[in-house]
């Protein structure tokens, strides 16, 4: 048997298509009510009072930045262990991303280890819930108020995650949300940010329609003629009706989709816990992660090195993939060399892998998996 698994799947049904049709009947494709909607049952589904629809976690990470002042000169804390757009969106400002080292452990930013990398110019910094794995935003408060830093987090891959009972969206002032097509929850692509302030959260949906005024909702609503006004240059980061209609199902989702990836996740755990030279993923007490990316960590020690091993499996017929990149090793970055060393993140680099895991896998896709792991590393 050979299977070519995808390392993500959507999980899409026929719900998703008739909403689409029913957005296309009624003539509000672009922004309209069904993002409204979406942004007050996401805001719910998090316990954030305000949610903002935009088009990519990148984009609202970009407008979260420019809101709080971060420009040129500035510096921005930020893990090199973490998808590069998290440093990107610090240069789209023009600032200067501060490479920190992560928990060996979580694969998160380790709190401890950011004084060393401070300067006069840091103005905030940028915690990832790496992989779905909640990040405790509380272990920063009284870092950022000592040195008077603001916190925004990166929670591209965190829907559902859950820290003590609360969800991820919950746990600080300011977070963003991804719902590309390898997220827990997918609309296609687009973004989410969630605040707790509702200056803010007005100040983001002027930015991602032009610096607008009004919305086309309130204009269209509106009893009489409406004459916009730009107050200030903002941007095209507006999400649609279309793909907020998706978002709205796939929330609905949510629960099954969450349940059947932890099941996934508990099988993987059991199979793979005495493989030598393995680690499986660690979830310190309290923690809920999603389960968005499954990732094993393969020592040097290993019967196989991590890219042998994931020649191997590719022989085998599943895809895998790199588990976690280093962003300070990128070309793009190489004219930033890091301030401080990064050991706990290039090790990480280079020893994670991720395996396919995906709501509608089968059992026997799930077995073959988990057959072919145990040969290769066993």
């Amino acid at each position: 048997m050979k299977l070519r698994i995808p390392v993500a799947k959507p999980f899409f049904s026929d719900e998703e298509a008739r909403a689409t049709a029913e957005v296309l009947r009624s003539g509000w494709v672009t922004q309209g009510p069904r993002v409204a909607e979406f942004e007050r049952l996401f805001a719910a589904a998090v316990g954030a009072p305000h949610a903002v629809a935009v088009t990519s976690c990148t984009t609202a990470l970009h407008l979260a930045l420019l809101h709080l002042g971060i420009g040129p000169g500035d510096e921005v804390l930020v893990p090199s262990l973490s998808f590069i757009a998290t440093a990107n969106v610090v240069r789209h400002c023009g600032a200067t991303p501060v490479f920190v080292d992560v928990d060996p452990r979580t694969l998160n930013l380790d709190p401890r280890r950011l004084e060393p990398a401070l300067s006069p110019r840091v103005r905030a910094v940028l915690p990832v819930h790496q992989l779905g794995m909640p990040f405790d935003v509380e272990t920063l408060a009284g870092f950022a108020r000592a040195h008077g830093l603001a916190v925004l987090e990166d929670a591209a891959c965190a829907i559902g995650s859950r820290l003590n009972g609360r969800p991820v969206g919950s746990l600080g002032d300011l977070a963003c949300f991804s719902f590309h097509p390898r997220k827990v929850l997918t609309t296609g692509e687009g973004g989410m940010i969630v605040t707790r302030d509702a200056v803010a959260a007005e100040r983001f949906r002027r930015l991602r329609h032009h610096g607008m005024s009004t919305s086309d909702l309130a204009r269209h609503e509106a009893a009489g003629v409406v004459v916009e006004t730009y107050e200030e240059a903002g941007y095209n980061y507006r999400m649609t009706d279309l793909q907020a209609a998706v978002g709205i199902v796939q929330l609905g989702r949510l629960p099954e989709i969450l349940a059947l990836r932890r099941a996934l996740a508990r099988r993987y755990d059991e199979a793979f816990a005495r493989l030598p030279g393995v680690s499986t993923p660690y979830v310190p007490p309290g923690w809920e992660p999603n389960y968005q990316t499954y990732v094993l960590r393969i020592a040097p020690g290993a019967r196989l090195g991590r890219d042998a091993f994931m020649a191997r499996m590719a022989e085998s017929g599943i895809a895998t993939r790199r588990g976690l990149m280093a962003s300070h090793r990128e070309p793009c970055y190489r004219d930033l060399p890091p301030r401080v060393p990064l050991p706990e993140t290039e090790r990480a680099a280079d020893e994670t892998v991720v395996l396919p895991l995906y709501p509608s896998m089968t059992d026997e896709e799930r077995e073959w998996v988990v057959t072919r792991v145990c040969e290769a590393l066993g």
